[in-house]
């Protein structure tokens, strides 16, 4: 799973969810991407999920970008723990995504087992997602 090596700080504030991405937007490195179409936080369990969905159905054929990274940490109280006595642990680490966002990345292979590949791992993530073309 991917986590940060090394964090300036241990504990982040939520922060707000809203407005569309301006970077990471368009197919950089291959030649079909997996574009988010609605905003939410992907962790890093999701995307190592998506990732073996991927691999998995293109067995071995082209090459994949994983073009999000998690790195804000949520933290989450033990259960029957009274309220109050600060902050809770690190639980997980998760990816901010914005409307826009391009999720993954592939090249190498034919548009039909990239569109199955990028579909069956866009069933792992908690945003709806489309299917993009490099023009």
């Amino acid at each position: 799973m991917l986590v940060p090596r090394r964090v300036k700080y241990r504990k982040m504030m939520r922060d707000k969810m809203k407005g569309v991405a301006h970077a990471g937007v368009e197919v950089s490195f291959g030649t079909f991407g997996l574009q988010a179409m609605e905003m939410g936080w992907i962790s890093s369990r999701q995307i190592e999920a998506a990732r073996r969905a991927i691999t998995h159905h293109i067995a071995r054929g082209g090459k994949v970008w994983i073009r999000i990274f998690p790195d804000k940490p949520i933290t989450k109280k033990p259960p029957e723990v009274r309220m109050g006595s600060g902050k809770g642990d690190v639980h997980e680490y998760v990816a901010p995504v914005k409307v826009g966002r391009m999720l993954f990345e592939m090249g190498g292979v034919s548009p039909e087992i990239a569109k199955e590949a990028l579909r069956l791992a866009s069933h792992k993530l908690p945003v709806k997602t489309r299917f993009v073309e490099k023009e």
